[in-house]
């Protein structure tokens, strides 16, 4: 089955690029496109999309506000949600991030890192462009502490655990990780799944962010 993306972005050309790039792969389908924030939190509540790629500067509900709307703390049943942009700036890392994004891609990161940031999302896994994530998630360190539920005290984590978050937060797939680790695939995802109950995170976004903030990875 495809993958269904909801593209969302106030340049038609840019939406016409990034439709050619996705739909030239054969297991991703575009089913829609917003030109307004408004909009691509309306489609995607009706269409449901299994990736929503969401562009940060459009007009009534920025990037970052749809991200919130669709995947961010309180929503019931969130969406995956990558945000696309020209800017690398910290605060809409940062927003992306307290949002629940599922990843963050720069336009001109290249057509290959856009539909591995998609096939990446669908399966439950999250990337961030290589360009940012070592200098942007490294100011997580000198932010607020971790937002939602993992604020208070958490269920210790298990030393394969905290192997498994290291590898999360520089950004490796279940895959990578079940190399790394000699384990097999279904034993990453059955940790991945444990600590981000222990944590009271619903994505590994989320918790890359909580490793930097506690400075796990250096």
């Amino acid at each position: 089955m495809s993958i269904t993306v909801l593209l969302a972005d106030d340049q038609p050309m840019i939406r016409d690029c990034l439709r050619l790039i996705l739909e030239d792969q054969p297991d991703i389908r575009v089913v829609a496109e917003a030109a307004d924030g408004a909009e691509a939190v309306a489609l995607a509540r009706r269409l449901r999309p299994d990736v929503c790629l969401v562009d940060v500067q459009m007009p009534g509900l920025d990037g970052i506000e749809v991200t919130a709307a669709l995947a961010g703390p309180g929503v019931r049943d969130p969406l995956r949600v990558i945000v696309v942009t020209t800017f690398d700036l910290d605060e809409y890392v940062h927003g992306a991030i307290r949002g629940g994004a599922a990843g963050f891609v720069l336009k001109d990161a290249g057509p290959d890192l856009l539909v591995e940031a998609v096939r990446a999302a669908h399966a439950g896994d999250a990337l961030i462009s290589p360009q940012i994530t070592l200098r942007l998630l490294s100011h997580l360190t000198r932010d607020e502490p971790a937002h939602g539920p993992a604020r208070g005290a958490v269920q210790p984590l298990s030393e394969r655990e905290k192997e498994v978050v290291r590898a999360v937060a520089r950004g490796s797939t279940n895959q990578e990780i079940a190399a790394e680790l000699c384990i097999s695939l279904s034993t990453v995802k059955g940790h991945v799944s444990a600590v981000q109950a222990k944590l009271g995170m619903r994505n590994r976004v989320e918790v890359t962010a909580w490793a930097w903030e506690r400075r796990l990875v250096g």
